[in-house]
């Protein structure tokens, strides 16, 4: 099956001609399958921001291409501005872009541009507010009298309601506390599992990353330096640090009793992977 999304030699130069000129991504080739789960990693001005706005049309590739299901991004205008909706991109902080008087008029938003008619606008709305926990209640309130966590949510459910085949985030669960970022997480785990679609995530923390991801990709200075399961990655932990990223607390764990002298798998990058390896160990079972 071909894959929904894939970049090939995707290059993008900031301030082409200039003194400012900054190679922000270099030759990337990447391939986003149906249903997956994609996390995507890197230092701060590794390219993170500048890779996942080429993936729904918000900036054009210097050279190289994107393409969505087997098609050129950027072939015409109608194409572009259709791939903007089938490919829904939710910035970090989205809650500061909610403007509407109502939480239903902000996540009917899209669906109104996508020129849907007034039941099939309603039935999304509906859908998307119950997949991230907003009540009936709330879509009459203002957006802003919400909590923090329920502005995500309301932002969030505004790009879902669009039924994206992907579904893009950027730092989705910045700022929150715990108990909220795993709410959050699980909110967009039940959509995904749901509708079927691609979920790319771009965050720092290597625990939600660890917990979420089918598949992960390392950027570096604009190229793409590691590709593989999370597994695969997180085993790599001393290449991880010296690029300037971390690794789950629990791996760090691992690791350290791996250097003790333990007979421990380093890879281990779950906190239910770790139990189970304990456990193991003592000759026990998980509960």
């Amino acid at each position: 099956m071909a894959p929904i999304l894939q970049t090939k030699n995707l290059c993008h130069v900031y301030g082409e001609g200039t003194p400012f000129r900054h190679e922000a991504l270099r030759h990337i080739d990447l391939s986003i399958d149906r249903g997956e789960f994609l996390g995507v990693i890197g230092h701060t001005g590794s390219g993170k921001s500048t890779l996942i706005q080429h993936l729904n049309g918000l900036l054009k590739p210097t050279s190289g291409e994107v393409l969505f299901d087997g098609e050129d991004i950027w072939k015409d205008k109608a194409f572009t501005r259709a791939v903007r909706f089938k490919v829904g991109l939710v910035f970090q902080y989205p809650e500061y872009q909610l403007f509407e008087e109502t939480v239903y008029a902000d996540i009917a938003f899209g669906p109104k541009n996508m020129g849907l008619d007034k039941d099939e606008v309603d039935r999304r709305v509906r859908r998307a507010a119950g997949f991230v926990g907003i009540s009936e209640k709330s879509l009459q309130k203002s957006p802003f009298d919400l909590s923090g966590g329920n502005r995500r949510r309301a932002a969030i459910a505004g790009v879902i309601a669009m039924e994206p085949d992907v579904l893009i985030l950027d730092e989705p669960t910045a700022g929150l506390d715990p108990l909220g970022s795993e709410q959050i997480l699980q909110n967009i785990r039940d959509w995904q599992a749901a509708q079927g679609a691609a979920v790319v995530m771009v965050t720092h923390d290597m625990s939600d990353i660890a917990e979420c991801a089918d598949r992960i990709v390392v950027l570096s200075d604009g190229a793409l330096a590691m590709d593989g399961t999370p597994r695969e990655i997180f085993s790599r932990a001393q290449e991880l640090t010296q690029i300037g990223l971390d690794v789950p607390q629990v791996t760090k764990v691992f690791l350290r009793l791996r250097e003790l002298g333990l007979d421990v798998d380093p890879a281990v990058y779950t906190v239910q992977q770790a139990a189970q390896a304990l456990l193991k160990r003592k000759g026990g079972s998980p509960c």
